[in-house]
């Protein structure tokens, strides 16, 4: 689009900034159901929520220090819960609409921007030929609690029985709201897992074994915050003997162990695997030592949903997929009692000594929340918690009535043909309950307005992005006005996902910029992606960017992937990429704010500097006589680096080459502050690591994985991407021209890209859609471009990012995209390299995040590869870049771009 083109179709009130499009021409297309596979989420600057297949309720809805459990209840028209047929996406909410030749039913989703309130539109219009009148029912649901603990990666959300994260019945219930599953049983988790006796393994991790992969199917690592505390621990000490495990129905025994075994609090006795059914019967006898130490007997897996037994206050419990069920009878210490637990799909009953003593619950009619009717509102309150709810309406229901734990609404609308009536509903949530509830009413009273606020309030804001001087950013983004309109859209949908991740409440100190979610992370950032958009963040938050290094080089960063910016501790594994990703981010914030004093800051036990000398440095404790000695061997874990690539271990091309380019980068550095011989032997460190990774090339532009005992040979985009970057001048043109080849003939494919060749000998084993040959991680296409125009082909680079639009599932890139077969070939397979058979949507598989903070590499690299935005250290000492206008023939302009001349430190920082 040109200036002039925009300034034409522009209101007198329009002050967005010249060249930065309307809102709604960057994204929000109605998108049918079935083209969807993950569902759109809903965000506020404070929290983040999911959509579910109805056409009201949401689930994973959490903003600190504030999360809801289960999901907020379903719409009926007639009894009946509609599906909704069609989505569309807005950044400030997600409509959802509902037709057939009889009734329409249009809602229209929203978190207030900035506020601990939802509200919900929804629309009904008769299309029949005479009046008819309907009855609307609506759930209400507000299962929530508040807490400052437990914000990690896997956040706590709160059960009936407890606040955990447990991703897999959450995400059972969710798919109860489909259509003709309402009400579907949730208790009975999919897979086999084995028994344990005694004491526990910690739930969360999620495996049964430490060496067993992760699959990510029925798996997910223990990513929880150092704050979480389990209640049970320990195993009951005792004599546990007849263990049988069976159904009567089929005569068939899954598990018989005779026994005796004895349980101290420390012993746990692994036994066989099976996967829970419908009808299972688990009994055994058991002779408790004390009644004095509660803890656990038996345990089904290690899953966070695990059917457990175990003893408390000299009672029995069991516990499943959230329920958990108290026995009111004692147990007596020093005698044999007969224990058992009946599996339904709906319940589990608990018996002593053949009589049933408790039975677990629906999580409708949990006694953890109470909720009132009173005066047309709808209030609940937490019993482990402060927190509190209230429902309001813009107009009074005919009935409000109570619902277990929550209520029902019931409108009964007659309607002309053609009719539209219109219903708002309210949520207001916190902890002090009178304000809570004057929250709701009034937003109810005037419920078009608080609706028309958040969509204005973040136009605001995507205005002030823009905008230099802006009073919501401590800096600004460059304005794109493109030559391709199609180029244009993928550098403003990067633009725009940034400032759907931030939050202004996650964190004390700063505004950040969440990693995913809205399934995970609600605080969390990894240090990797935000590298993927590291000269934007630089150019738009450098103030909260410069927060967010000190405190992240405070930390332990080399053995986690990021932190809860709530409070600050490290979440996760050890990540390779972390001294690449740390570094990065420090060297784009200073040459991007000229602030080389930032160096001299302390951070932890050392200074900027200090770390960033550290990162850069940190092959030298890696390397391993092995594998050569000369490149950094990065362990035999995969999951410190793609996380599902088996054979991407060790030695690899990608973050050696990484290195090579950090050295490079120090030894300017040091020449800027006098420091000669360490600059000489920082760049004579890096020539002998580029000849390592050179080494490892492979004809025809792949590169080998170097292992203790062997070599491998892999065509994966991380190596394309980081070499072609960092080593572009080291290769020689016939590599340069191989690698551009590799990427475009296999892993380049319509709108978007996959990151493992499906010719790899390991892409069978390695298809998940974000690093293996099912799709690509939302930052894969922007490293892609930034790797072909170092290449010396930005044309290529042009095409790469304008098709991204065209994948995005009718919002913004996911964490993962995965590529789907549209049509089989003649031999009844789909042929996936022909882009005419494949499409590309959001990948929900594979516990994918809907969001990703990644994604924004589209526009990075419309800086980076077509504008060449690329400040290392060695700029500061030469020309900068100022505030002003760069043009690219055949590309477009770019203006208010401001990369600011240098500040010199007032003392050396090392």
């Amino acid at each position: 689009m040109t200036a002039a083109a925009d300034t034409a179709r522009r209101t007198p009130h329009d002050d967005r900034p010249v060249g930065v499009p309307d809102l709604d021409e960057v994204t929000g297309e109605w998108v049918d159901a079935d083209d969807l596979a993950h569902l759109p989420s809903l965000r506020n600057q404070r929290g983040q929520g999911h959509v579910n297949h109805d056409l009201t309720s949401l689930s994973w809805l959490a903003a600190p220090p504030y999360s809801f459990g289960y999901h907020t209840g379903v719409l009926r028209l007639d009894g009946t819960v509609l599906d909704a047929h069609r989505f569309r996406w807005k950044p400030w909410g997600v409509q959802r609409e509902h037709r057939d030749a009889e009734v329409s039913v249009r809602t229209d989703t929203r978190m207030a921007l900035g506020r601990d309130l939802l509200l919900w539109r929804v629309e009904v219009t008769n299309e029949q030929a005479q009046a008819v009148t309907y009855q609307l029912d609506q759930e209400l649901f507000a299962l929530l609690g508040e807490a400052e603990v437990g914000w990690g990666w896997l956040y706590d959300v709160p059960w009936s029985n407890g606040d955990y994260h447990d991703f897999i019945t959450l995400e059972r219930i969710r798919d109860n709201t489909r259509p003709g599953r309402d009400g579907s049983p949730y208790l009975l988790g999919p897979g086999p897992r084995r028994v344990r006796l005694g004491r526990p393994r910690l739930p969360g991790i999620q495996r049964d074994e430490d060496s067993s992969p992760m699959l990510m199917r029925y798996e997910l690592p223990r990513h929880v915050s150092q704050d979480t505390v389990y209640p049970h621990r320990s195993a009951v000490p005792g004599v546990l003997r007849n263990l049988r495990c069976g159904t009567d129905e089929e005569g068939g025994t899954l598990l018989d162990l005779a026994g005796p075994v004895e349980l101290a609090p420390d012993t746990q006795v692994d036994l066989d695997e099976f996967e829970l059914r419908d009808g299972l019967l688990v009994s055994f006898e058991f002779r408790p030592e004390t009644l004095t130490e509660p803890g656990v007997i038996l345990t089904h897996g290690n899953h966070p949903d695990s059917l457990q037994l175990g003893i408390d206050a000299d009672g029995l419990w069991v516990g499943i997929s959230g329920e958990t069920a108290y026995a009111d009878t004692p147990l007596r210490a020093g005698e044999w009692h007969t224990i058992a637990v009946v599996l339904s799909e709906n319940q589990a009953t608990l018996l002593l000594d053949g009589w049933p003593v408790a039975r677990t619950g629906h999580w409708t009619r949990s006694d953890r929340w109470r909720t009132t009717v009173v005066d047309n509102t709808v209030r609940t309150a937490d019993g482990r918690s402060a927190a509190r709810a209230a429902y309001a309406f813009s107009t009074a229901p005919t009935e409000l009535t109570g619902l277990g734990a929550g209520a029902r609404a019931t409108w009964s609308l007659t309607l002309a043909p053609g009719e539209t009536r219109t219903i708002g509903v309210v949520c207001a949530y916190g902890t002090d309950a009178d304000e809570v509830l004057d929250v709701a009413t009034r937003t109810a009273a005037g419920f078009d307005e608080a609706l028309d606020e958040t969509e204005h309030g973040t136009r605001r804001l995507w205005r002030n992005m823009f905008t230099p001087g802006n009073e919501d950013f401590s800096g600004h983004l460059p304005t794109f006005e493109p030559d391709d309109p199609k180029l244009g859209r993928a550098y403003y949908m990067g633009a725009l996902l940034v400032l759907y991740m931030r939050t202004v409440r996650a964190s004390p100190t700063e505004p950040v910029f969440l990693t995913g979610g809205p399934r995970l992370g609600p605080t969390t950032t990894f240090y990797w992606d935000h590298t993927e958009w590291s000269r934007m963040y630089a150019l738009l938050e450098p103030s909260g960017l410069r927060a967010w290094l000190l405190r992240a080089l405070a930390g332990p960063y080399r053995d986690s992937f990021g932190f809860d910016t709530r409070h600050g501790g490290p979440l996760g594994n050890e990540y390779a990429s972390t001294d690449y990703a740390l570094f990065r981010l420090v060297e784009h914030y200073v040459c991007v704010t000229g602030e080389l004093a930032f160096l001299d800051e302390p951070a932890g036990t050392d200074t900027v500097g200090g770390h960033l000398e550290r990162l850069a440095h940190g092959w030298r404790d890696r390397r391993r006589a092995a594998t050569g000695g000369v490149l950094a061997d990065f362990g035999d874990d995969a999951w410190r680096v793609l996380e599902c690539v088996p054979n991407y271990l060790n030695v690899i091309a990608s973050l050696n080459a990484g290195y090579v380019a950090m050295m490079r980068s120090l030894a300017e550095l040091f020449r800027l502050r006098g420091r000669e011989e360490e600059a000489d032997r920082a760049l004579e460190q890096a020539g002998a690591l580029a000849a390592g990774v050179l080494g490892l090339y492979v004809p025809g532009g792949r590169w080998s994985v170097r292992h203790p005992e062997h070599t491998d040979t892999i065509g994966h985009v991380l190596d394309f991407g980081l070499v072609a970057s960092a080593m572009h001048a080291d290769l020689s043109p016939t590599q340069r021209a191989e690698m551009v080849d590799f990427v475009s003939e296999h892993l380049l494919t319509g709108a978007w890209m996959r990151a493992l060749s499906l010719d790899d000998p390991v892409a069978a084993s390695s298809d998940r859609p974000d690093h293996g040959a099912g799709g690509a991680f939302g930052a894969w296409p922007g490293v892609t471009a930034h790797g072909l125009a170092k290449l010396g082909r930005p044309d290529l680079a042009v095409a790469v990012l304008r098709a991204t639009p065209d994948a995005a599932s009718g919002g913004l890139w996911g964490q993962a995209m995965e590529i789907v077969d549209r049509d089989p070939d003649r031999s009844g397979r789909p042929d996936r390299r022909d882009p005419a058979n494949i499409r590309v949507r959001v990948a929900e598989r594979g516990v994918s995040n809907r969001d990703s903070i990644a994604g924004a590499a589209t526009a990075e690299a419309v800086l980076s590869a077509l504008f060449d935005v690329n400040p290392t250290f060695a700029d500061l000492g030469g020309a900068v870049v100022g505030p002003g206008v760069v043009r690219r023939p055949g590309v477009g302009v770019l203006s208010h771009l401001n990369v600011a001349p240098v500040r010199p430190a007032t003392e050396p920082y090392h």
